[in-house]
């Protein structure tokens, strides 16, 4: 593909996340990274470096001359990273979660929709090989147990550990409160919510207890001050049983026919997610630009916004039990601000 057609695309944050997108984009016959954006220039200097990329020490000169970019950068910023882009009408990928806030991500939806842009979020499981089959028997979903673990974050000078500037529920648990909302077409009718703060002024470890109208369940932990990781996600549906081990790359479906139990296996390394996932962003990009209506894309902005509405809710009942028990958050450790 010559470089006329191909997607210019930037990317803004080049942390741990970031640097993926860049080295991705990097690698696509579709995108043509015009260069990358970091508030810490030693880390744009060694991103840059690694991949031969133009570093910009301005957003909005690089912003200009792409037709697309990427946002990786805390979510605390997403939303003052991406509203402007959106009024440049630019095409946005921001990382999941779509914002911090509520108000935050309607005002991104709707000013993707006012612009005419694509707004994808980056809820990078549902690119999962396990979701392909997963999306297609959806509505037989009765339960679904999920459980998402990881070992504390490291320092980072001058800034919160990463992911803890939220709790654990928008930095981990949203993930799969995404995809519970993808597989079971239901409003929830309740939840109970247990969530304690450990090391962090946020909660580190929360697990959910979701019914919705349909009868469906699902049971969700999240961690963040576990010893060993853990991403196994269980489905059971009307008659087969999904399980998937993103630890060990493992996943298994068993489904009922006439003699028994049929097995299945799923390589759930058979493809890269996250180029999967920007590889979508950018034919919805391409689409967009060639008929000049948006196009679709697996996440869509109002689809983050959805999932953040639970995941708020399910927040805010964490916070309600702490206060009801009296569990206390714990002070910034000695490495963070406002130590």
């Amino acid at each position: 593909m010559s470089n006329q057609e191909k997607i210019k695309v930037g990317v803004l944050g080049v942390g741990v996340l970031g640097r993926h997108h860049a080295r991705l984009y990097n690698l696509s016959d579709n995108a043509e990274v015009v260069g990358i954006f970091d508030v810490d220039s030693e880390a744009a200097k060694r991103v840059g470096a690694e991949f031969n990329l133009p570093i910009y020490a301005d957003w909005r000169e690089l912003a200009e001359k792409c037709e697309a970019l990427s946002v990786a950068v805390p979510a605390t910023y997403h939303a003052s990273t991406t509203l402007p882009l959106l009024e440049m009408k630019k095409h946005v990928l921001v990382e999941k979660p779509i914002a911090a806030c509520l108000r935050e991500a309607e005002e991104m939806v709707a000013a993707a929709d006012r612009n005419g842009v694509v707004l994808a979020v980056g809820h990078v499981e549902r690119f999962n090989p396990a979701m392909d089959f997963l999306e297609k028997y959806a509505m037989h979903t009765r339960f679904v147990e999920a459980h998402r673990l990881a070992k504390y974050p490291p320092p980072r000078p001058g800034l919160p550990r990463r992911g803890t500037e939220v709790s654990v529920v928008l930095d981990l648990m949203i993930h799969d409160i995404d995809l519970v909302l993808t597989m079971i077409d239901s409003e929830v009718e309740r939840f109970d919510v247990v969530g304690i703060p450990v090391l962090s002024q946020t909660e580190d470890i929360v697990n959910a207890r979701i019914k919705f109208k349909n009868g469906s369940c699902a049971s969700l932990t999240a961690s963040r001050v576990s010893q060993e990781p853990m991403r196994r996600f269980r489905v059971f549906q009307e008659n087969s049983y999904i399980s998937m081990d993103y630890g060990n790359h493992f996943g298994m479906v068993l489904k009922r026919n006439r003699i028994g139990l049929a097995r299945k296996d799923v390589n759930l390394d058979e493809k890269n997610a996250l180029a999967a996932e920007l590889e979508d962003f950018l034919r919805a990009v391409r689409e967009t630009r060639e008929t000049g209506r948006i196009a679709p894309v697996k996440v869509p902005g109002w689809q983050g916004l959805r999932a953040l509405k639970l995941a708020v809710e399910i927040e805010q009942e964490a916070r309600n039990y702490n206060e009801r028990y009296g569990f206390k958050f714990a002070p910034p450790t000695p490495d963070e601000p406002g130590a």
